[in-house]
């Protein structure tokens, strides 16, 4: 395994070294970072059906009595 020199300002060291759990390196603290990220929303993009008028209409209805506290059907 090879190492890298990184800079880091002062105030992501911080940041850094609060998120390092007992006897994880820094490398492990990044490691586990990154992992934890959320996908992309573009990942998604394309991946539901159209929705028909109705089916919108519906889903404004719902949100409608929610927000009113009416409730739903």
């Amino acid at each position: 395994m090879g190492f890298k020199t990184i800079s880091l300002g002062d105030s992501v060291y911080r940041e850094l070294r609060a998120e390092k759990r007992p006897g994880e390196s820094f490398s492990g603290v990044i490691e586990r970072l990154l992992s934890a990220r959320q996908p992309s929303l573009m990942k998604y993009a394309g991946a539901w059906k159209p929705l028909t008028d109705a089916e919108l209409e519906n889903i404004r209805m719902r949100i409608d009595r929610l927000r009113h506290g009416t409730p739903a059907r």
